[in-house]
């Protein structure tokens, strides 16, 4: 998705996505008496084929340049590389190319906030006065919480408009400050708590909530509580000017032509709602520290999946940047992201003890259409992918 379109940096929160998790829960609902799944007979290797096979065929159809593959299943870990990440060079696809994250990144700051919390400088239900006391007035119910778990009624930065035209300037750099007060404009849309909506704007702030609360850029947190711990060792903020080993290229179609991603002003690239590079080697990574309960408190990480809870009483299957659902009883955590010719994927069913992680470098291709294909091949008692039009 170009820069200059609407929700450049959302998680795909369109009406297929919608569908496919109506559909799903809907499966779910029906096959909710039945026992756990269990996976394919002869496991992940025996299976390496049909997988090559269908995502070579996604690819084809899609028209993805290049996809990163990791899978972990019952102690098996698969990392591979299809196609090519940087299409002039002709430069293959590998499990330590860099993709960009999108909103997988949001995952990384809701435990560094969470790492806040726990160090008693955040709280999650503290009004959003109590840090950004020059903020409108009609924030004062606005909570920590809220943007972890999109229910602010903050409008999202990347699509709202202000007096007619687009809220941010994409080719424009702004400083932490002014992109601060940018948000400072923005309506609210619903009184917070009462909705779910998916809003950029909420996690922008949380890194600012951070660099306030701990003195230090959010960056530079994630690299030294998560990155380095977990042996992320590609890992870091988005830079345009530095020399990153293995980055791949971002792309677009127009017109049925590839093109290269559109440019935008590098502080676009560092704020905290997903603006990350990362390789499919670090998403295992931080798969594995995620298994085992690493950084967090057993009662952060309990909040981190809690759905959110509405006014109204009734929740809404989201976390703290994770769509939080279940499957045959048991908790399945998935979330997507888009930005800038990238757009990842990555899928965790604790039941099947199965990880799927799916990153491709064109913008508007589907890795959940390919990772849920993966899944239903790994074991078939998971729901197929459903068909798309071309």
């Amino acid at each position: 998705m170009s820069p200059a379109a609407p929700n450049v940096r959302a998680t795909q929160r369109s009406s297929c996505t919608s569908l496919r998790v109506a559909t799903l829960a809907l499966l779910a609902f029906a096959c909710g008496a039945a026992t756990a799944a269990t996976p394919a007979k002869g496991g992940v290797q025996e299976r390496m084929g049909a997988i090559d096979a269908w995502v070579h065929a996604e690819m084809a159809r899609q028209h993805v340049p290049g996809v990163a593959l990791g899978i972990r299943s019952h102690g098996t870990v698969i990392e591979k590389g299809y196609g090519l990440s940087n299409v002039e060079l002709s430069t293959p696809v590998r499990a330590d190319t860099v993709f960009q994250s999108g909103s997988l990144g949001k995952q990384f700051t809701a435990v560094i906030v969470m790492l806040e919390v726990e160090a008693g400088r955040i709280g999650l239900d503290d009004p959003l006065s109590k840090y950004f006391p020059e903020a409108p007035v009609s924030w004062r119910s606005v909570t920590v919480r809220n943007l972890l778990n999109h229910t602010s009624g903050l409008a999202d930065y990347t699509e709202a408009k202000v007096q007619g035209k687009p809220a941010i300037d994409y080719r424009r750099d702004y400083t932490e400050e002014e992109l601060t007060r940018l948000t400072y404009t923005l309506p609210l849309e619903f009184p917070p708590g009462s909705r779910w909506k998916y809003s950029n704007t909420g996690y922008l702030l949380l890194g600012v909530l951070i660099h306030r609360t701990s003195g230090h850029f959010y960056g530079e947190l994630l690299q030294q509580k998560i990155f380095a711990p977990l042996g992320m060792k590609s890992a870091r903020i988005i830079s345009e000017e530095d020399i990153v080993a293995n980055r791949a290229a971002g792309y677009r179609l127009v017109q049925g032509q590839l093109k290269n991603q559109e440019w935008v002003a590098p502080s676009i690239n560092t704020t905290a709602d997903g603006s990350l590079y990362l390789s499919v080697r670090d998403y295992l990574a931080w798969d594995a520290g995620l298994r085992a309960k690493a950084m967090l408190k057993p009662q952060s990480w309990a909040q981190v999946y809690a759905a959110a809870p509405l006014t109204d009483g009734s929740h809404y299957p989201y976390g703290f940047g994770w769509d939080v659902q279940s499957w045959h009883g048991q908790p399945w955590y998935h979330h997507s992201g888009s930005w800038q010719g990238f757009e990842t994927f990555i899928s965790r069913y604790l039941a099947d003890d199965l990880t799927v992680i799916v990153l491709t470098n064109l913008g508007d291709a589907s890795p959940v259409h390919i990772g849920d294909g993966i899944a239903h091949l790994i074991d078939p008692a998971l729901p197929k992918a459903e068909t798309e039009a071309e």
